[in-house]
């Protein structure tokens, strides 16, 4: 019984990991090919709104609006919207910056609501009944786009004459102002870098579906409305109007040569929270979306792709499973040798590895022709991240859970410092997403010494089939309950 689990949940983690190895082929065969040329800038510019959804951002309120002050774009033709929700004196520090920039001719709103309602996707509602812009573009708080940013992109809505009208997003890659910052941050980008270098290049040139990724893109008004406008019902807005609008027929376009750069969650509290809203929010939409994704005309590699897409954070679940029933088997190998050729089966996890290997290191290429990566070098973050990604299993498992059922929660942004190279910066920060420890994280501790135990019972029992999976794991948990309690004072 527990080495068949244990075998589904493996099947289950190779068929994304064969997933992720075709995305990896795809965005390598995009790479290879001849660039295209630069589009040419549109006979007439767009009418074009900037919206800047806040919310209680004391830190990177005026970075955001400074940096986005000084967007180049056509006299008259640019309109910057700051969808205010602050509670805090944000809306003191964003009043007085709206008025210096309205001063010097620039359009620009400080727009408030009466309440919070539909947090982030409320506000972007309300905010476009309140503007005539033909295009849309968005940026969250912790991001620092180029002056050039609209000059680069919205040539791409007008490449293709025959199908520019259907163009309803294009979306860049994200930029990191803090990689090095810490070992979270570090780790953090490597796992963005292969979203955004691989898994968006790949579905690109495959042609299936992309997502716009919640900021650093623009989208055409037209597409919002048909798609039915942003929805508060998941909590990730950002993927579920992306699954809307392709499914009426809209192409999304990506910019992976284009960066915007933000600022990476430095605690593990602000982490937890991103974690939790993009694997639930994940579910969400899965739970919404999928069986419209297979009612569709879609090719069946297109919809078999968009099905690792909106499931991927069910692989939590498969890791924490996996991770549980792994301890017994050690005992179980070492008492049972007729079960020998299954345990053979169930150690093979490390066979999952080898298409990942693939796909985070040409990730790891890709970025590194960008900036020079930071050390330690791609074998070490690698084994960082897997392990860090298993010591997340059980957060993000609930999450994922909670999603799955259709279990609502509040939609809880991930605070920013703003200080993004200061040591220690944390420390004494206003902004908490919890300022408790939850039991959950004492059952990480917990997990970190029950596999602890795994390690000592293979090294005694001379069974070393699961004995790396083990230190991945010990390392893992390990990690989030140490910074876990860091973060908390």
């Amino acid at each position: 019984m527990l080495i068949g689990l244990y075998g589904l949940c493996l099947l289950l983690l190779l068929g994304f990991s064969v997933g992720q190895w075709q995305l990896t082929r795809l965005a390598r065969r995009a790479y290879a090919a001849p660039p295209q040329p630069t589009p040419s800038a549109p006979a007439e510019w767009p009418l074009v709104t900037v919206q800047l959804p806040l919310y209680n951002e004391v830190f990177v309120a005026e970075r955001l609006l400074d940096a986005c002050a000084v967007l180049r774009y056509p006299a008259g033709r640019l309109h910057l919207q700051v969808l205010d929700d602050s509670t805090d004196e944000t809306v003191t520090l964003v009043a007085a910056r709206v008025a210096y920039y309205r001063a010097q001719g620039l359009r620009i709103d400080h727009v408030r609501r009466p309440t919070r309602a539909g947090f982030k996707a409320g506000a972007l509602a309300h905010g476009l009944a309140l503007t005539r812009g033909e295009l849309i573009a968005i940026f969250d708080a912790d991001f620092v786009p180029p002056p050039d940013f609209l000059e680069q992109v919205i040539p791409h809505f007008f490449l293709d004459e025959a199908e520019n009208t259907r163009t309803g997003v294009v979306q860049t890659r994200w930029g990191h102002l803090n990689e090095g910052y810490s070992l979270l941050t570090t780790l953090q980008a490597f796992a963005l870098n292969a979203h955004f270098y691989v898994e968006q290049v790949g579905r690109r040139q495959g042609g299936h579906f992309l997502n716009f990724n919640g900021t650093g893109g623009v989208w055409r008004r037209a597409c919002i409305e048909d798609a039915g406008n942003w929805h508060a019902d998941t909590l990730t807005e950002d993927l579920d109007l992306s699954y809307r609008a392709q499914l009426r027929g809209w192409h999304f376009r990506y910019l992976p040569q284009v960066a915007a750069p933000a600022e990476l969650p430095a605690t593990m509290d602000a982490l937890k929270s991103q974690q939790f809203r993009w694997t639930k929010g994940g579910a969400e939409t899965a739970r919404k979306h999928l069986g419209a994704v297979w009612r569709s005309n879609q090719p069946l590699g297109t919809r078999l792709q968009a099905t690792f897409h909106l499931l991927n954070s069910t692989v939590f679940l498969a890791i924490l499973l996996m991770a549980v029933l792994s301890v017994p088997l050690v005992f179980m190998r070492a008492r049972v040798p007729q079960l020998e050729p299954a345990f053979q089966m169930a150690t093979g996890f490390l066979v999952v590895l080898v298409p990942l290997v693939f796909y985070f290191r040409t990730a790891w290429q890709r970025a590194a022709l960008d900036r020079p990566p930071p050390r330690p070098g791609f074998g070490g973050q690698l084994l960082l991240f897997l392990a860090f990604s298993m010591g997340l299993s059980l957060h993000n498992s609930r999450a994922v859970l909670l999603g799955l059922l259709g279990q609502r929660t509040a939609f809880i942004r991930t605070p920013k410092l703003g200080l993004v190279q200061q040591p220690g910066a944390w420390r004494g920060r206003r902004y908490r997403t919890s300022r408790l420890l939850s039991g959950l994280t004492l059952l990480e501790g917990l997990l970190c010494l029950y596999f602890l135990v795994g390690i000592g019972a293979g090294i005694y029992l001379r069974e070393f089939g699961l004995l790396p999976t083990h230190v991945l794991l010990a390392t893992g948990y390990g990690l989030v309950f140490y910074y876990s309690l860091r973060h908390a004072s």
